[in-house]
């Protein structure tokens, strides 16, 4: 059960490692688009206290939308895992730990003043330690990726399946200690390590469904039936239940980002996918600025469309301010400066998820 063969960059498992993935950046936009969705959407619910036809979208995705952003994570890790523990060390950590910090001081930056007003600025400046410890916000994912990368790499000679078992079970005890890092490990453990275990018979899904297109969307409309029909119904919670659904909708997923990548469709979702981690780290902005915006105002009534453009704003707005940023001289924020490297720099390195 040890990863084999060769994972493309391209949209083949047979293309050149030199290209990005095509259906793996449409995978990303789906799921990075879903996220923001998800953030926007209950914190307009939970500011107007009522929700909007929007609520059901995000219920439909709960199920698969992190286990499928972790299980992509993983999916490139066999390329990179043999490498020396300094190189790795500096890709897959101080990569995530510098851009955590940097964000995380941002994101505090502009919640200093409402902390500091409810607690006084000592405790302020405590809480801000503390999220070195507690990831803050929206930015646990990045916390958490760095751990899963040391810890595959520091399990490979444990048999796979033993460390299946384990995680499987992880997911399943629904482990809840308070802290974020360990809840949300044990959640999501097993679908980042099947995404570098299992990473040559994810891309065979994919050639798959690239080779029969009307079976692949015939199996993707039964999936929504059921995934629909499962939560409508209350069950996506349950233990094993929402394991299944969990890999049913990250193969769902991947076989959407194939089929759109075979028909060239909605390129602006794949380059969300292709800067999926700069949309992670600066939708909270837009995302905040236009809520407090529209609800104030009450220009516009209906709570689902409120969230609707709260979701579509912080994306575009992340990626704008991703590119006025570059343009003002600002690149430390979204590009690790020489200073920062522990490790010879590949030429081009900027931010990535999965180098």
């Amino acid at each position: 059960m040890t990863p084999s063969g060769t994972i493309a960059a391209s949209g083949s498992s047979n293309a050149p490692a030199t290209a990005r993935v095509d259906w793996v950046d449409y995978a990303k936009g789906i799921c990075i688009v879903m996220v923001v969705m998800m953030h926007s959407v209950l914190g307009v619910e939970l500011a107007a206290g009522e929700t909007g036809f929007m609520h059901v979208l995000v219920a439909f995705a709960k199920p698969f939308r992190m286990p499928d952003f972790f299980l992509i994570s993983g999916l490139f890790l066999p390329l990179v895992i043999d490498r020396d523990w300094r190189t790795y060390l500096d890709r897959k950590v101080v990569h995530f730990a510098y851009f955590y910090v940097v964000w995380v001081t941002i994101q505090f930056g502009f919640k200093a003043p409402a902390f500091a007003a409810e607690t006084g600025w000592h405790d302020v400046g405590l809480l801000y330690l503390e999220s070195f410890i507690e990831p803050f916000g929206t930015l646990w994912f990045i916390y958490l990726l760095p751990v899963f990368f040391v810890v595959t790499k520091l399990t490979r000679r444990i048999p796979p399946l033993a460390i299946l078992i384990v995680a499987t079970a992880l997911e399943t005890a629904r482990i809840t200690t308070g802290w974020t890092a360990i809840d949300e490990f044990c959640a999501r453990v097993v679908y980042f390590y099947s995404g570098y275990l299992f990473a040559p018979y994810v891309f065979a899904l994919s050639d798959r469904a690239r080779k029969h297109p009307g079976l692949a969307l015939a199996a993707l409309a039964a999936w929504a039936l059921v995934n629909a029909s499962v939560v409508a119904f209350g069950a996506s919670e349950w233990k094993i239940v929402s394991l299944v659904l969990g890999f049913a909708g990250a193969c769902a997923i991947i076989t959407s980002g194939t089929l759109l990548a075979r028909a060239h469709w909605l390129n602006a979702l794949r380059f969300c996918g292709e800067n999926s981690i700069v949309i992670y780290l600066a939708f909270f902005l837009p995302m905040a600025a236009t809520r407090t915006l529209l609800l104030r105002t009450g220009i516009i009534p209906d709570i689902g469309m409120v969230s609707l453009i709260v979701t579509i704003v912080g994306v575009i707005g992340a990626l704008a301010i991703w590119q006025a940023v570059l343009r003002l001289g600002g690149h430390f924020l979204f590009e690790r400066p020489n200073v920062f490297w522990i490790a010879p720099k590949k030429a081009g390195a900027v931010l990535q998820a999965a180098e």
